[in-house]
């Protein structure tokens, strides 16, 4: 990888996202929900905003490839735990978002060790997880400044889509790791006979 990568415009927005994550919890930690909406929103937009640069600059990046996705499991699963511990999400959604996370990332360690394999993109499952869990916690954050009915329905609906989400892209995942363990074993040469 050539430090050159650091500097494109896409991957500085993703250093970027990560760095808005503790200004987001001191905000939390101190009641200030709309200056922790507020900077939640930005880096939701830069999030959109990398990808896009990326394929416009054609800046697309082996750093970029793995810096973004670390950026946002970062960001959401920091998000998720304060805002748990905060008693504004249940355990439940948390632990299980923790819990596919934390699978995933002890599958690929292990798929890369034995296999090689590291290529695995984001499923539409996995998207909708993503998109789901943007989705809670922005309307989670919201229902702190704007208490209404709507808002908290539209908290509770995305709460349960990332529940389900997680669960099915985590079952998808599962899958497709087998099959790409199965491909792996059958593009290997037989082993050689032992000669009398």
């Amino acid at each position: 990888m050539k430090l050159s990568q650091v500097f494109t415009a896409p991957n500085q927005l993703t250093l970027l996202r990560m760095i808005f994550v503790p200004f987001i919890v001191i905000h939390l930690v101190e009641g200030r929900y709309l200056w922790a909406l507020a900077v939640f929103v930005i880096a939701g937009f830069s999030d959109g905003l990398d990808g896009l640069l990326a394929r416009r600059l054609h800046q697309q990046t082996m750093l970029g490839q793995y810096l973004d996705p670390i950026a946002d499991k970062l960001l959401l699963s920091t998000m998720f735990l304060v805002l748990s511990i905060l008693h504004k999400i249940p355990w439940k959604y948390t632990v299980l978002v923790f819990s596919r996370d934390i699978s995933i990332l002890a599958a690929s360690a292990v798929l890369f060790a034995i296999a090689g394999l590291r290529d695995f993109r984001p499923s539409i499952f996995g998207k909708a997880n993503t998109f789901s869990q943007i989705s809670a916690v922005f309307f989670v954050l919201l229902l702190q400044v704007v208490p209404q009915r709507w808002v908290w329905i539209a908290r509770t609906v995305f709460l349960r889509a990332t529940f389900f989400f997680t669960i099915i892209s985590a079952l998808h995942y599962l899958i497709l790791v087998q099959k790409r363990l199965r491909e792996h074993t059958h593009a290997l040469p037989p082993a050689p006979h032992p000669t009398p």
